[in-house]
């Protein structure tokens, strides 16, 4: 039995322009005290064609973690020139602040790991957690890119202007996905990956894909094949 359920994920700053960080509020329940950090990220996925240009924006470990319900805001910011990370645990009713000495990563995702042709349009963010280093749990949601000027969405630049970017979190419609784990220090066989969570929508449902007339442009055959490979591969 997984020892951490996850409740529920809030999109903040949504929508915003490209270059600000992605935020999201996390709800989740320890069944039981645990003795080692969770780890959080952020993975945003840089092409349907190539795992090869996901980016890991941010991480964070998470802990100790004593039994209860806990909520956390995971983002960074800058004080004189100094990245931090903040994560706020409200449950413990305490701030703890991570100062980040070894990695200078951007809280945007690189342009410049981006190809030029899937700049625009629909992509995905995901958030997922690990224990022991095992991935117990994956949150899948739609990013659409777009221009807001009207003038460059009818004639899109050659080369994609970044800064006139904004971007869209479906934020209504996240795909779970749940994996078993050795939640204990031993070395027992693990059971197999599965599992989506029953009781949110998932995003590959034809109702649930973003839509043209909202303001998403692209085939639902290349948004199912780019998630389901982010969503099940562990």
């Amino acid at each position: 039995m997984a020892k951490v359920q996850v409740n529920n994920v809030v999109v903040l700053d949504n929508p915003s322009p490209f270059y600000n960080p992605f935020q999201f509020e996390i709800t989740f329940e320890c069944i039981e005290d645990l003795s080692e950090d969770l780890e959080w990220k952020i993975i945003y996925v840089g092409s349907a064609e190539s795992e090869e240009y996901d980016q890991v924006l941010d991480s964070v470990l998470v802990g100790p973690v004593p039994a209860g319900r806990h909520m956390f805001v995971f983002q960074r910011f800058d004080i004189q020139g100094m990245k931090f990370k903040i994560c706020e645990n409200y449950f413990l009713n305490s701030v703890q602040f991570l100062f980040d000495t070894q990695q200078n990563k951007a809280d945007a995702p690189n342009p410049g790991l981006i190809p030029d042709a899937d700049a625009v349009g629909v992509t995905v963010v995901l958030i997922t957690c690990t224990y022991r280093g095992q991935e117990f749990i994956r949150v899948g949601y739609y990013v659409n890119n777009e221009y807001t000027e009207t003038e460059l969405r009818e004639n899109p630049p050659v080369k994609p202007d970044f800064s006139k970017l904004q971007r869209n979190i479906l934020a209504s419609n996240p795909r779970v996905t749940r994996f078993h784990i050795n939640w204990e220090d031993n070395t027992e066989k693990l059971e197999d990956a599965e599992s989506s969570n029953p009781n949110l929508q998932s995003l590959l449902s034809t109702d649930a894909l973003p839509s043209a007339s909202k303001g998403w442009s692209t085939s639902e055959n290349s948004l199912n094949v780019m998630l389901e490979s982010h969503m099940d591969c562990m």
